[in-house]
């Protein structure tokens, strides 16, 4: 069915009225794409009054370390918005798959089990660490939301957790 100029409008308004759906849209279509790292990012593509730039790109995570193949199974991509209120700490953790993301607002540090760290702010992106243990910090005064991609297979969880000491 071909759309009308009345639904082809109240779509493009919606579109517009939701710039974080438009943030994610140009995050995805910039992985999806695969781009140039900051250091090596070329001019924004255009196409019409369209712009495309580079967040990240890389086959490694932001510690150095070689990314894994992508794991066999039925591909599912996870899109998470995180909200993590000042002076809080998310539990230590660690991802099974390949993720990505971008921090929309405040600050963030990420650390390692080993110590390295990583600050982030606002318009940071990240190729985050996978299968190394760490946990995110918000040391800012104003809550830090973040949208993470991740590539993994169907079912298969995001995140992992340290088992829990007996009692």
């Amino acid at each position: 069915m071909k759309p009308n100029m009345r639904t082809m409008r109240r779509s493009a308004g919606r579109f517009r009225r939701r710039p974080a759906a438009h943030a994610l849209v140009l995050f995805a279509a910039a992985l999806v794409a695969g781009c140039a790292t900051p250091r090596t990012v070329p001019p924004a593509a255009t196409h019409g009054n369209a712009t495309a730039r580079t967040l990240a790109r890389g086959s490694s995570s932001w510690d150095g370390q070689a990314l894994p193949a992508y794991p066999a199974g039925t591909p599912e991509i996870t899109v998470l918005h995180i909200t993590i209120p000042p002076g809080t700490a998310l539990p230590l953790h660690r991802h099974p798959v390949i993720n990505a993301g971008v921090l929309l607002k405040g600050e963030l540090t990420v650390v390692k089990d080993d110590g390295a760290t990583l600050r982030l702010k606002p318009g940071d992106a990240l190729i985050e660490l996978v299968h190394a243990w760490h946990f995110g910090r918000n040391d800012g005064a104003v809550p830090a939301e973040i949208v993470v991609f991740y590539a993994g297979t169907a079912g298969a969880p995001v995140s992992e957790y340290p088992p829990s000491p007996p009692p």
